[in-house]
């Protein structure tokens, strides 16, 4: 059996989730998805995700894209 995560769709979202699909047009990716019945854990996960990516680091954002580039091809995730 596949696991399955219930995911509010952007048609049915309200408040901060409305506005955090409206930042994404509307085309956000599941592994994003999974958090729309808990919006401020993906507003949380979207910072940390700019902290990581963007933020003041030793390594150049493309080590930091070819790391994770790496990591998820190890994994089998296509994200």
């Amino acid at each position: 059996m596949d696991a399955y995560i219930k995911m509010i769709e952007p048609a049915e979202a309200e408040g901060l989730m409305k506005d955090l699909y409206d930042k994404f047009n509307n085309k956000m990716a599941n592994i994003l998805k999974v958090h729309s019945l808990n919006p401020k854990s993906l507003e949380a996960h979207l910072n940390y995700y700019k902290v990581i990516m963007f933020g003041k680091s030793p390594l150049s954002r493309k080590t930091r894209e070819s790391i994770a580039t790496v990591v998820s091809s190890a994994n089998e995730c296509h994200y």
